[in-house]
């Protein structure tokens, strides 16, 4: 049988970092990227006698995602003690949710090359993170940092409605876009704040049975994911088309080889041996509570996209590339502030910032660069001060160093040549160079006048006025 003959059926299961300044259950920071052990203390180290506390915090966030994502908030939700050993798990089991979850029955809805769909959510639940282990390739050991044991995470539950790596991909960021506007979590993937466990099995078409699944963990990029589930893919239906049978197990992706590889069977609940956590009280939640949360969302991707295409005139391609990032989005409103110009300041962002977004391998959430300063460059292109050619070495300056463009192209010397009698002389440079353009121009070759303002701008290092070149060369080939 052909692979056309199979369905993938798939479910993802996202956890993302909380934004709150202290651990879920004690006091200590949760800053990313400090030294081993240094956010630590007796409670998230599991120390014996200690108690946790729920930071409120956290269940603010839990229901803000919750509302955001069109689910239901229990209005009476507890924790549970999820037992497993590993070596970064201090306590031995995992405070987190088991049957009274925080969120149940949300839904997302994407737009897909065959239209819309509706990705379910089965729910969100809080918990507390892992520690995380250093493996020593050197000393052969492996040490363990336990900063990260108890940072606040909510586990995003996704229904099994995907059929295809396009549909996981635009799932994941529109989910990943939501959780950056309310605010909740940075979702800085290269730092594991937001990353995914994907569920996937295949079936025979027109079967109604689920096949067996497979599990792939802690997968923090959106390229990995989507290799991951092609190679898992195809892996699946080799062993189905060899007589073999899948077994149920969690497997890891090795980004080097683009295989995936088991690491355990893979448990189902009854194998954690859920119960009540004794020493947390229940999470009673009131309806004023909850509305107050309501009330303070702010606007979503959604709302904000549709707002553009009303207010600015965007394209439908251009306002999704914008709003898909909260990043990207309050850059170019705050940059519209300041120079007044939206149609500009969409073309720099769909163009130069993203084609150096993409090829710096950066996140929208690492542009070096502010709002205003952006706002002073377009502030300067529709002066006349420097050219849109100058601009874009600019922005690379601003990538690489950002400061007030004013000051980069005064370092520079790029400031735009405007002078008459300086572009006149270089015109008529041009011109003497370029008998046979003028020949082909005059018998109706109009690509010739864009060389030689090509040239122009060459000669003077994109700093002569475009605009008045191209009026003057017109004088003079039609004289």
């Amino acid at each position: 049988m052909a692979k056309e003959d199979y369905e993938v059926v798939m479910g993802l299961e996202v956890h993302a970092e909380l934004s709150t300044k202290t651990k879920i259950f004690c006091s200590c920071p949760t800053e990313f990227g400090a030294a081993p052990n240094t956010q630590t203390c007796p409670i998230c180290m599991a120390m014996p006698g200690t108690l946790p506390v729920l930071n409120e915090k956290v269940v603010e966030y839990a229901v803000k995602a919750g509302l955001a994502t069109n689910c239901t908030i229990a209005r009476d939700s507890k924790n549970d003690r999820k037992n497993y050993f590993y070596p970064d798990l201090p306590k031995s089991y995992q405070i987190s949710q088991f049957d009274k979850p925080l969120c149940e029955h949300g839904k997302i809805e994407i737009e897909t090359s065959n239209g819309k769909k509706t990705i379910g959510i089965t729910r969100i639940h809080i918990e507390e993170d892992a520690g995380k282990l250093n493996h020593d390739e050197f000393g052969g050991g492996t040490l363990v940092d336990l900063n990260r044991a108890g940072v606040p995470l909510i586990e995003i539950v996704s229904e099994p409605d995907f059929r295809t790596t396009e549909e996981v991909e635009l799932y994941l960021k529109k989910l990943k876009s939501i959780l950056e506007y309310i605010e909740v979590s940075d979702c800085k993937m290269q730092e594991g704040s937001f990353r995914a466990d994907v569920n996937v099995s295949i079936r025979k078409k027109g079967d109604k049975k689920l096949g067996t699944r497979t599990e792939m963990k802690n997968m923090n990029s959106f390229r990995s994911i989507i290799r991951g589930i092609e190679y898992e893919i195809e892996r699946q239906i080799e062993v189905i088309e060899n007589g073999g049978k899948i077994e149920q197990e969690t497997l890891r992706w090795d980004e080097v080889s683009g295989k995936t590889f088991s690491m355990r069977d893979k448990e189902d609940a009854q194998d954690y041996r859920y119960f009540p956590d004794p020493d947390l009280v229940a999470i009673k939640l009131s309806e004023e509570y909850i509305e107050n949360i309501k009330n303070d969302l702010p606007e979503l991707p959604e709302s904000r996209k549709q707002r553009y295409l009303e207010e600015y005139k965007l394209s439908q391609k251009d306002a999704n590339i914008i709003t898909s990032s909260k990043y990207l989005s309050d850059l170019f409103e705050n940059a519209i502030q300041v120079c007044k110009n939206p149609k500009a300041v969409n073309n720099w962002i769909i163009s130069d910032i993203s084609r150096i977004l993409n090829e710096t391998e950066r996140e929208p959430n690492q542009i070096p660069f502010d709002a205003k300063q952006l706002g002073k460059l377009v502030i300067l292109i529709d002066k006349g001060t420097i050219s849109s050619s100058i601009g874009k070495k600019v922005l690379v300056e601003l990538f690489e160093d950002p400061r007030d463009p004013e000051e980069i192209i005064r370092e520079k010397g790029w400031i735009q040549i405007s002078d008459e009698g300086a572009i006149k002389e270089v015109v008529k440079n041009i011109l003497e160079a370029n008998p046979q353009s003028i020949v082909d121009y005059k018998a109706g070759k109009d690509r010739a006048l864009g060389f030689l303002v090509g040239q122009a701008m060459k000669q003077t290092k994109g700093k002569a006025n475009p605009q008045m070149l191209n009026q003057m060369f017109l004088e003079e080939l039609k004289s």
